[in-house]
């Protein structure tokens, strides 16, 4: 089997699934008072209060799981909050770590490991970004349908290896893409489809840079994300991906932006992004995943 990307054709992914101490965590959570999930969402810097949103919460601090690391970031609370949204179960991780603190690859994985470990059938993955089309404003979504990987590393080489040989999923579900940008515009904010480059940061682009990922075909740039999506792929789960774009870059006329002023733009597009989970809670709310 094959995948699709906008340059054609490539090999197969080789079919994972969740590591045994990603599992084994699942358990362990569930037993403590965690619960199964049908849906799982990823929520990036200045979008952790959407979990306060959630029905019938129970939280863990991500270092309790034995399983999730800690991150350090700005924005990022290091928290997997449990709840249900219109009846559906729904797992959310308020953060996830990056490579630029220090973390190997086969960790920036384990989240969305533990997500589909505890049965999510649909994900829901987003961050915060620079946006760099000029017409584009702050606090804009942009529901991404193809990525720039610019980091190049084995991401998900450590799930466990299945037998039935490779997954067919594509990277970005165009159906729920598609879902996504018509509940962000029904909710009056504004959204495109968009390509997104990943660079492991943390420092933020330089002018040049800026210029090189426009003439690339880059939309929008950010320090996370693809690892997550190339894990959910090689584990054959849909997943819809959205970037709040939180500046946007103007390499001729630049303007200064740090961790704080990203979080503060970020929480703006709440609305958007949770418009965007309750159609995909509409669509992928199967009953979870047997334990």
């Amino acid at each position: 089997m094959r995948y699709e990307t906008n340059g054609g054709d490539r090999p197969a992914m080789r079919a994972g699934s969740p590591r045994t101490a990603a599992v084994e965590a699942a358990a362990r959570i569930v037993a403590a008072g965690g619960r199964r999930a049908a849906v799982g969402v990823v929520l990036g810097t200045g979008l952790g209060g959407l979990a306060d949103r959630l029905e019938d919460r129970w939280v863990m601090p991500a270092a309790d799981t034995g399983w999730l690391a800690t991150s350090m970031a700005t924005g990022h609370a290091g928290r997997i909050v449990f709840g249900t949204l219109s009846g559906v179960p729904v797992a959310m991780l308020q953060g996830r770590v990056h490579g630029y603190e220090g973390f190997p690859p086969e960790t920036l994985t384990r989240g969305v490991e533990l997500l589909v470990a505890l049965g999510v059938r649909r994900l829901l993955l987003t961050n915060a970004s620079g946006g760099l089309r000029p017409d584009m404003v702050s606090g804009e979504l942009v529901v991404v349908t193809e990525h720039i990987d610019l980091v190049r590393r084995p991401w998900g080489q450590a799930l466990e290896p299945r037998a039935d040989g490779t997954s067919c999923v594509t990277f970005y579900d165009s159906a729920l893409a598609e879902t996504a940008i018509g509940a962000v515009r029904r909710a009056n904010v504004a959204a495109r489809k968009g390509t997104y480059a990943f660079l492991s940061g943390p420092s933020y682009e330089t002018r040049a840079e800026y210029r090189m990922l426009r003439r690339i075909g880059a939309d929008v740039v950010g320090m996370s994300t693809v690892p997550e999506v190339v894990a959910a792929a090689r584990m054959g789960v849909p997943l819809v991906a959205c970037s709040v774009v939180t500046n946007v870059a103007r390499p001729d006329a630049p303007d200064k932006t740090d961790a704080e002023d990203v979080c503060r733009m970020a929480a703006t597009a709440a609305e958007g992004v949770w418009a965007i989970l309750g159609a995909v809670v509409a669509q992928g709310g199967n009953p979870p995943c047997a334990s």
